[in-house]
């Protein structure tokens, strides 16, 4: 009489990290972190982290300096209201504001499917560079992935903001950029033309390190068939075509 042999699970000999050292990771060592999330990837955990911090920095702004003082910096500095009659700006002004004041408990919302667009894009850009260019077979989940963790380099930004929002003034403050990780920070934007300060505003850190960790993880992502530099230097492309378009729109308007 025999008896059937009882198959026992195999351990996984690479389980996966936990989200704390994946998010240490992402600074330290990102060839390794993203090489775990590659073998076991997920987005969620970095989608709520960045979500939660970008929601505490823009609570902040407007519980600081009031929905009015925020709308009116962001329309008075929009390259959109430049040539707008001041009675009609000062309308918007005020009806912006008390359109978000009713909105502003749904700003988390917003705010998450901003970042689920952004996600998908470069996701989605991540699939044209890896596959249709290079030839590469990643997987979109995985590249979804490697975009959330990516961005999690703005979690130290976010949080960076909050004691300069929180003890500084007004005269100097752009909700765009809070914190001195790009040029713009460091202009007063009535003292210079509107398309040198979307140019200097484009020349941000934050970006600059998304970037490379987007071609480390999707090199990962391409089983080391596509070098990261290569993929690094796609994203550099459309990013520049980005901050030529910005800089143009300040320019017609």
């Amino acid at each position: 009489m025999s008896t059937a042999a009882v198959a026992t699970p195999v351990e996984d000999p690479n389980p996966p990290k936990s989200f704390l050292e994946r998010f240490i990771g992402v600074f330290i060592s990102p060839g390794e972190t993203f090489a775990d999330i590659v073998r076991h990837p997920g987005f969620l955990a970095p989608l709520i982290t960045v979500a939660i911090t970008v929601s505490a920095m823009v609570d902040t702004m407007y519980w600081k300096n009031g929905m009015e003082t925020m709308t009116r910096i962001s329309l008075e500095r929009s390259p959109f209201t430049s040539r707008m009659p001041p009675d009609q700006l000062e309308k918007m002004i005020s009806d912006s504001a008390a359109h978000l004041t009713r909105t502003l408990i749904i700003t988390p919302i917003f705010i998450v499917l901003a970042m689920v667009i952004v996600m998908l894009i470069f996701a989605g850009l991540g699939v044209l560079i890896v596959n249709a260019i290079f030839g590469g077979d990643a997987k979109f989940k995985t590249l979804l992935s490697v975009a959330a963790y990516a961005d999690l380099v703005a979690v130290p930004a976010n949080l960076l903001a909050l004691p300069i929002i929180f003890f500084g003034g007004t005269e100097n403050l752009d909700p765009q950029n809070p914190v001195p990780f790009n040029l713009a920070f460091f202009l007063n934007y009535k003292e210079v033309s509107k398309p040198l300060f979307a140019l200097a505003g484009s020349i941000d850190l934050i970006p600059i390190w998304t970037v490379i960790l987007l071609g480390i993880g999707m090199s990962k992502a391409a089983g080391g068939k596509v070098k990261p530099l290569s993929i690094t230097l796609c994203f550099v492309g459309a990013w520049a075509v980005w901050i030529v378009g910005k800089v143009a729109l300040a320019m017609i308007f």
